[in-house]
C-alpha cells in the first residue's frame, strides 16, 4: 500500500498575515493538503483561512492532537496516510514539533516509514538566540522547568553551571513568565547575561539582552502574558 507524506507546517508566531512569515511556496502548497492534524482546531482553521483557504475551510479534514491525546489514538493516526494520502500538521504557533505534541506523530510516522517533510517557517527559539548576541555555537534548548519555586531556583543554578560556555534556552507558560523572571534575578549570578524575547516577529516585539545586576535596575519591567523566550549565559 502506497504512504503519503507527513508535511511539518509552520504557522505565524502571533497574529499578523501569514504571508509576512511564511515563504511563498509554504503557502502555495497548502491548498493541495486537505487533512491536517493539529494542536487546536480553532486555530489551525483561522491560520488556514487567513493563509488563503478562506471559503475552503469546510471541505478540511481536521485531526486533533495536543497533551491530552492518548498514545492509542496518536496509533490510530497512521490510517491517514493510507492511499497516498498526505498529511499537514500544524502546532499552534511557530514550527511543529518542537516542544510541541506533534512530535508523536513525527515518530510514528518514522516508524512506520512514513516520509517526513518540513517546511522553512518562523522559530521563536532560533530567531531568539541569534538576536541574543550569546553563544550561537554551543547552547541547549531545555524547554520547560519545575513550575514549584524551590524546584525552579534549583534547576535554574544547575543551568547556569552548564551555562559556561554554552546557552541554555528556555520557555515558559505565559502567565508564569515574570514569576521565572524574578527567580532567575533572585538565583542567578549578577554577571551572568540574560535574554529576554518576548513576542517574535510581531508588532510589539522586544528583545534585550543585558546583565542579572542590569536587569534589576529595571524596575518597572514586566514581561507579562507575551511568548517569550529566556536565554541565558554565564560569564
Amino acid at each position: 500500500m502506497t504512504k503519503g507524506k507527513l508535511y511539518l507546517i509552520p504557522s505565524p508566531l502571533g497574529d499578523g498575515a501569514p504571508s509576512e512569515v511564511l515563504p511563498a511556496p509554504v503557502l502555495g502548497f497548502l491548498p493541495s493538503l486537505t487533512c491536517f492534524v493539529v494542536e487546536e482546531v480553532r486555530t489551525a482553521r483561522r491560520f488556514l483561512s487567513s493563509a488563503g483557504l478562506k471559503g475552503h475551510i469546510q471541505d478540511l479534514e481536521f485531526h486533533q492532537l495536543n497533551e491530552h491525546t492518548t498514545d492509542k489514538e496518536v496509533q490510530e493516526l497512521v490510517k491517514l496516510f493510507n492511499d497516498g494520502r498526505n498529511v499537514g500538521l500544524i502546532s499552534e504557533a511557530g514550527l511543529p514539533a518542537v516542544a510541541d505534541p506533534g512530535a508523536r506523530l513525527v515518530a510514528l510516522c518514522h516508524r512506520h516509514g512514513i516520509d517526513v517533510v518540513p517546511f522553512v517557517g518562523p522559530s521563536s527559539l532560533m530567531m531568539a538566540l541569534m538576536s541574543s548576541g550569546l553563544d550561537g555555537q554551543s547552547f541547549a534548548f531545555v524547554g520547560y522547568i519545575p513550575a514549584k519555586t524551590e524546584e525552579r531556583r534549583g534547576a535554574l543554578k544547575t543551568l547556569e553551571k552548564r551555562s559556561r560556555g554554552q546557552s541554555q534556552i528556555l520557555i515558559e507558560t505565559p502567565y508564569r513568565n515574570d514569576s521565572l523572571f524574578q527567580d532567575m534575578l533572585s538565583v542567578l549570578s549578577g554577571e551572568t547575561r540574560l535574554c529576554i524575547a518576548a513576542n517574535i516577529t510581531c508588532p510589539d516585539q522586544f528583545i534585550r539582552t543585558l546583565t542579572v545586576t542590569e536587569w534589576k535596575k529595571q524596575k518597572d519591567f514586566s514581561i507579562g502574558k507575551r511568548p517569550c523566550v529566556f536565554i541565558f549565559q554565564a560569564v
